[in-house]
């Protein structure tokens, strides 16, 4: 459901793929690595929506850093633009080709090969193509933990996670992607490699040269390596589904709840009924956690890596004292607390299936976005009804990651409405929206990044010296633009 549409196709290197150079592909990367038939081309150039379909003159699948590094420097050469995928599930177009891209797609799934595990210095060292569940369980077999979690977790990428500086619930509590990172490799866009894999939290030693590719959606070069921190498995986790009053609550259950789980606060997601009944209707299996008359509910999660002894409270007889206070202050109207593996899974499950199931549900628009803290109650009440002033039928599902202040602020077209009448509607909504968030302090896209469908929103809302520090940076390592071109921003 893209929040906005970029205005014109920017203009991008159109070089094409001549003979010569799909043979010099094939041999770097052989016949399994190279992708030509127009239809098994077709799941890596259309985004994971189903709403924006590109063009590739190939599908580049390097299995090493060295196939990367010769690939990307035979496309420096002849001018051929590149688009550096992962998973290919990202939101806003940032992995999908342009209708005019010409070059290659470089799809890092066959680098998937989990490097090494160092369980006493609490750190991992992978290849970009792993895809997160399997770095989040091969962590847990280590007794540890890689808190890196989202919806897409199953089939996203550990290098896309990166160069998008995805968010998810557990920022909260550990960061965003940026934060769980000591060191990279990256393919730069003239084919030389950067070794940056370096297990140091402590390295002073001029520009913290990892931070430029993490969240620069593959517009700087190609992250094929990464060290990840881990942390202790926990070992007592308590997840409870809440009734509350409203999103003010919310923040005042929050604020309560830190001290009162010993800073334990792992999650702690709000959501709104009308968002939970759309998963409930397309996802089968998930079940109503707690029927209650109130529009907004909030999933809460305590996790200690401390495990539960005998005569001590865990964080379950923690959680339900605190939950009876609440209730007697008026901010949680009903409560419960899972009490088995299956019920904790229904309630993250409901969570974390939003995106799939408003994609079943029919046409929308949804914003990323992220507001202090303490406004985020502010922002719901003006955000809703300006969007109402212009389409009165619209029908809001707000929710999101309230305890880092990013809200997922989604409506589903009015009933029957189809997606090209909806998009008659896109700009101004938009514009409301992005206009209030801009007013407040907040930012435009708080995880899900810029990509093709905020290209324009980003060059308005940005200041001109911002723009040109990032178009600067842009020329000076890729002055031929063929590194995902027309990407974040329009040069």
């Amino acid at each position: 459901m893209p929040a906005a549409v970029p205005s014109s196709e920017p203009t991008i290197p159109t070089v094409p793929l001549t003979a010569q150079m799909l043979d010099s592909l094939r041999a770097i990367v052989g016949d399994k690595g190279l992708i030509e038939d127009e239809h098994d081309k077709q799941p890596f150039v259309i985004d994971w929506r189903g709403l924006l379909v590109g063009r590739a003159g190939a599908v580049v699948r390097p299995a090493s850093t060295e196939e990367v590094s010769k690939v990307v420097r035979l496309c420096h050469e002849h001018g051929v633009a590149i688009v550096p995928q992962g998973g290919n599930t990202g939101l806003m177009g940032g992995a999908t080709p342009w209708p005019a891209h010409t070059g290659i797609v470089l799809s890092l799934g066959r680098m998937n090969r989990v490097l090494d595990v160092d369980a006493v210095g609490y750190v991992m060292t992978v290849e970009a193509g792993c895809v997160l569940q399997t770095l989040q369980e091969t962590a847990a077999n280590h007794d540890r933990f890689l808190p890196l979690s989202l919806g897409a977790q199953g089939s996203c990428m550990i290098g896309g996670n990166l160069s998008t500086n995805a968010g998810g619930v557990q920022v909260l509590r550990y960061g965003n992607a940026r934060n769980l990172v000591l060191g990279l490799e990256v393919v730069l866009p003239n084919g030389d490699v950067w070794d940056g894999l370096r297990a140091l939290k402590k390295d002073n030693t001029g520009y913290d040269l990892k931070h430029l590719f993490m969240g620069a959606e593959g517009t700087l070069g190609i992250i094929t390596k990464a060290v990840l921190k881990l942390w202790p498995a926990p070992k007592d986790v308590c997840t409870s589904w809440l009734a509350i009053r409203d999103p003010r609550a919310a923040l005042e259950i929050l604020s309560d709840a830190h001290a009162a789980s010993e800073d334990n606060v792992g999650s702690c997601e709000l959501m709104s009924r009308a968002a939970i009944d759309m998963v409930l209707r397309h996802i089968p299996g998930t079940q109503d956690p707690l029927k209650a008359d109130t529009p907004w509910y909030l999933l809460l999660e305590w996790s200690s890596a401390r495990a539960r002894q005998d005569g001590t409270a865990g964080m379950s007889e923690k959680m339900a004292p605190f939950l009876a206070d609440q209730l007697e202050a008026g901010r949680v109207l009903d409560a419960v607390i899972a009490h088995t593996g299956n019920q904790s899974r229904n309630m993250w499950r409901i969570r974390e299936a939003v995106a799939e199931a408003s994609r079943a549900e029919g046409p929308g628009i949804s914003y990323d976005v992220s507001v202090a803290i303490s406004r985020i109650p502010e922002f719901i009440d003006k955000g809703t009804k300006a969007v109402l002033d212009i389409l009165p039928t619209i029908r809001p599902y707000p929710l999101g990651h309230i305890g880092d202040g990013n809200l997922h602020f989604s409506f589903m077209g009015p009933n029957g409405m189809d997606q090209q009448t909806l998009t008659q509607y896109t700009a101004a909504i938009t514009r409301a929206v992005n206009d209030l968030i801009t007013s407040m302090g907040g930012s435009i896209s708080a995880e899900h990044g810029i990509g093709m469908d905020k290209l324009d929103e980003l060059s308005h809302y940005r200041s001109k010296t911002e723009l040109d520090i990032m178009r600067t940076i842009k020329r000076a390592l890729d002055p031929q633009n063929i590194m995902n071109p027309g990407k974040v921003l329009r040069l």
